[in-house]
C-alpha cells in the first residue's frame, strides 16, 4: 500500500480522500447519471465498487430492499473470488472470518448394511494447488458489506440507494444521457412515488426474475426446473462425525445431502434432496415445511441423527439450468451498427444449482469484467467497441458453468447404483477442481485479448486466463512479496516485464524496452493526459530480473519502472523485483530465460504475451484499446441536480 505521496496522511490510509463526485455527493438520486446499477447482489456491488474508484464517474446503485442484506443466500467463496477481493483490499479479512474448506468427505451406503451410510472417501479440496488463496465459506451478506465499505471509502463516497425499484426504461440516442429510467420508491414516507433518471448506461443486476432482461428482449435458454432441494442454515446437535467437514452424502434410497460447515464454528448448511418435481407441480414444492426437510435429512443420515436447535435461514428451490441469449440490449443483427446501453449480469443472465458454489463467484466476475470497461469508455480512455466484449466473453463462461453444473448436480442427485464406478463422484470432484475454483476461464481473442502466438515465452501465463501470482523479491527493501497481490482494482493495465539474462544497468533487450516505454511517442505510456490522469498512470509497469536482488541496484533499472508521481514528483520505489531464489518465478510459471512481456487487464486476465523486442506489437495492441488520439468524451465531474419525482 502506498500513501503520503502528496504529504503526510493521518488516520486510516485505506480511506481515500473524496474527489470529483465525492466532494458533493447528493443524498437524492441525480437526474443525470453516467451509470445506474439496479440490484445490490454480488454482481451489482462489485460493479459499483469498481466504478466508485473513479472520481469523474457519477454512478449510483438502487436496491428494492429497504436495507442491506443481513442473512442467507450464497456462501461459497472460491479461490478466484478471494484473488479478486485482494484487488479490492479485503481478502485477508474474509480469510480470517471464513470457514476454510480443505477436504471433502464422501458418504455412501455401507456394503454390509446398505440402510446405513459410511464414510467411503476423503478428498483434498485443492489437490492441484491451483491457488495460494483458500476456498472459503462466508455469508453473501458479509461480502456485500465489504464491497459497501469499499464504496463508502472510495473517492466518490458511493452508497447504495435502498427502497427503490426499477420499473422500465427507454433509449433515445439523440440525448446526451440516452437511457431514461423510471423508478419507484417502495419504502419510507415517499413510498409509491415515481421518479425518472437519465443515464448513459444501465446495468441490470436484478436477479433471476430480472425485469431489465425482459425489457431488453433477451430470452433465457435451457431446461426448466426438474429437481428440488431444501436448504437450511442451522445450529444443531448431532452424532454425525463429519459435521465440521464438507460432505457429499448419498443414501440407499437415492436421497442425498450436500453438507457445508459455515463460518463461526457452529453454523452449518444442508442442501437436502427433495426429489424430482412433477411438470404440473406449479412450484408447490416450495411450500415444503421445514419439519419435513429436517425429517428427510435424518432419513438420509441414518444411523446418525441431527437435532436442529435453531434455524438461521432456510429456503426451497428448484434446479434449472438456463443461460440468457445475450447479456446486453443489442440483438445479434444490430451489433454492427450500434453499441450497447443496457447490460445484465449475475442471476439475470444464468441460473443453476448451488451445489458447486458457483453462483456468487461467477456473478462477481461478470461485474468485475464490466466495471472497468464502463469506466474506460466513460472517461474517454477506450472506444465504445470495448463494451461489446462483455457479452462476448461472459456469455461463453456462463454456458461453460451451466454445462459443468448439469453434470455435478445430476451426480449429486443420482443413486449409488447409477454410477459406473464406486469412486466416480469423488474422482470427478478432484479431477475438475480447477473449474469450480474459477481458474478455467479462458477468454478468446478480441479487442482486449491477444493471440497465443508467443505463448511459449510464458507457458504459465496463458493468454485469456487469469494472471497467477508467484513470489518475488522487491529490490527496494528485499521483502518477498506475491507479485499478483500488488494489483489493485484501480482500472490500470499491468505490464510485467520479465527480464532477459543481463542484470539491470547492462545492455539488454530489457533496457531497450524500458527506454522505449519511457520515451517513444508510440509507447502506451507516453502521450497527453487521458481520462483525468497522466497517460502513464493508466499503467502499472513492473520489471522482474533473474538475478538475486543484491546483485544489482534499484537505480540501475530503466526509468520506466521508476516513474515519478504525486504532488512532489516522488520516485516509485516498488516496481523493481528479482526472482526469489527459493521459488524462481521463471521456473514456476514457465517463463523463457530470454525474457517476456506479460500484459494483464484491469480485471487480472492475461491479454498478451510478447517478446521483449516486440515494441511495435505492444504499441499496436494498446493503440486499439487506448488510442493516443483519445476515444471519447470525459464523464461529467460536477455537481448534478436531483431526480424529478411524480406521484404514482
Amino acid at each position: 500500500m502506498q500513501f503520503h505521496e502528496d504529504g503526510y496522511v493521518t488516520g486510516d490510509p485505506i480511506i481515500k480522500r473524496p474527489a470529483g463526485i465525492g466532494l458533493n455527493r447528493t443524498a437524492e438520486l441525480p437526474v443525470e447519471l453516467d451509470v445506474l446499477i439496479v440490484g445490490e447482489g454480488p454482481a451489482g456491488m462489485i460493479t459499483a465498487a469498481q466504478l466508485s474508484q473513479f472520481p469523474g464517474i457519477n454512478a449510483r446503485l438502487v436496491e428494492r430492499r429497504p436495507e442491506e442484506l443481513l442473512v442467507g443466500q450464497a456462501d461459497g467463496i472460491q479461490a478466484r473470488s478471494v484473488e479478486t477481493f485482494q484487488a479490492f483490499g479485503f481478502a485477508n479479512r474474509v480469510i480470517d472470518e471464513g470457514y476454510h474448506i480443505t477436504e471433502m468427505s464422501f458418504w455412501k451406503p455401507g456394503t454390509t448394511n446398505p440402510s446405513e451410510i459410511v464414510r467411503a472417501a476423503v478428498a483434498k479440496d485443492d489437490e492441484l494447488n491451483v491457488s495460494e488463496f483458500p476456498h472459503l465459506i462466508v455469508n453473501q451478506a458479509r461480502i456485500m458489506q465489504y464491497f459497501g465499505e469499499v464504496m463508502r471509502q472510495s473517492p466518490t463516497r458511493m452508497v447504495p440507494d435502498y427502497g427503490i425499484e426499477y420499473l422500465s426504461h427507454q433509449i433515445d440516442e439523440s440525448e446526451e444521457y440516452p437511457v431514461a429510467v423510471t423508478l419507484r420508491r417502495v419504502a419510507g414516507p415517499q413510498s409509491g412515488e415515481e421518479l425518472v433518471v437519465r443515464t448513459k448506461y444501465l446495468v441490470g443486476a436484478d436477479g433471476a426474475r430480472s425485469q431489465i432482461r425482459r425489457d431488453i428482449g433477451a430470452t433465457r435458454q435451457g431446461k426448466q426446473a426438474a429437481h428440488a432441494w431444501g436448504v437450511v442454515d442451522s445450529l444443531a446437535v448431532t452424532d454425525f462425525p463429519d459435521w465440521r467437514v464438507k460432505c457429499a452424502i448419498q443414501s440407499n434410497d437415492g436421497g442425498s445431502i450436500l453438507h457445508i460447515p459455515r463460518e463461526g464454528g457452529q453454523l452449518t448448511r444442508m442442501y437436502v434432496d427433495l426429489g424430482e418435481v412433477a411438470e404440473d407441480d406449479n412450484h408447490a414444492v416450495r411450500e415444503t415445511p421445514m419439519s419435513q426437510i429436517i425429517a428427510r435429512a435424518n432419513q438420509i443420515l441414518h444411523p446418525y441423527t441431527v437435532d436442529v436447535k435453531h434455524i438461521a435461514w432456510s429456503s426451497v428451490y428448484e434446479v434449472g439450468h438456463r443461460v440468457t441469449d445475450r447479456f446486453d440490449d443489442v440483438p445479434a443483427q444490430e451489433r454492427a451498427v450500434r453499441q450497447p446501453r443496457a447490460f445484465i449480469l449475475g442471476d439475470a443472465c444464468h441460473t443453476h444449482s448451488a451445489k458447486a458454489g458457483q453462483g456468487m463467484n461467477v456473478s462477481m466476475q461478470d461485474g468485475f469484467n464490466l466495471g472497468w470497461k464502463l469506466a474506460h469508455v466513460l472517461l474517454g480512455v477506450a472506444p465504445t467497441e470495448l463494451l461489446r466484449t462483455y457479452t462476448d466473453e461472459r456469455q461463453e463462461i456462463a454456458q461453460n458453468l451451466i454445462d459443468f453444473d448439469k453434470t455435478w448436480s445430476s451426480m449429486m442427485a443420482a443413486k449409488p447404483e447409477d454410477f459406473d464406478s464406486p469412486t466416480e463422484l469423488e474422482d470427478f470432484y478432484v479431477r475438475t477442481a480447477e473449474f469450480p475454483a474459477g481458474f478455467m476461464t479462458e477468454y478468446k481473442t478480441s479487442l482486449v485479448c491477444g493471440t497465443q502466438d508467443h505463448q511459449d515465452l510464458a507457458t504459465g501465463y496463458t493468454v485469456g486466463k487469469r494472471f497467477r501470482s508467484a513470489q518475488v523479491v522487491r529490490r527496494a527493501e528485499g521483502n518477498p512479496v506475491q507479485l499478483g497481490h500488488l494489483a489493485q482494482a484501480d482500472g490500470r493495465w499491468r505490464i510485467y516485464v520479465f527480464a532477459d539474462a543481463p542484470a539491470a544497468g547492462q545492455p539488454s533487450k530489457t533496457t531497450d524496452l524500458g527506454e522505449w516505454l519511457a520515451n517513444d511517442p508510440a509507447s502506451p505510456l507516453v502521450g497527453a493526459d487521458l481520462g483525468g490522469r497522466r497517460r502513464r498512470e493508466w499503467f502499472d509497469a513492473k520489471v522482474i530480473y533473474q538475478q538475486n536482488h543484491l546483485d544489482f541496484e534499484l537505480l540501475d533499472a530503466p526509468a520506466a519502472f521508476r516513474p515519478v508521481y504525486g504532488a512532489f514528483d516522488l520516485m516509485q520505489y516498488e516496481n523493481v523485483f528479482s526472482a526469489d531464489p527459493e521459488t524462481d518465478i521463471y521456473a514456476e510459471r514457465g517463463i523463457s530465460r530470454d525474457g517476456a512481456v506479460v500484459v494483464v487487464r484491469p480485471d487480472q486476465y492475461v491479454a498478451q504475451v510478447l517478446p521483449l523486442d516486440a515494441h511495435s506489437e505492444l504499441a499496436a495492441f494498446f493503440e486499439v484499446v487506448m488510442p493516443h488520439t483519445g476515444a471519447g468524451v470525459l464523464a461529467a465531474t460536477g455537481t448534478a441536480a436531483t431526480a424529478t419525482s411524480t406521484q404514482a
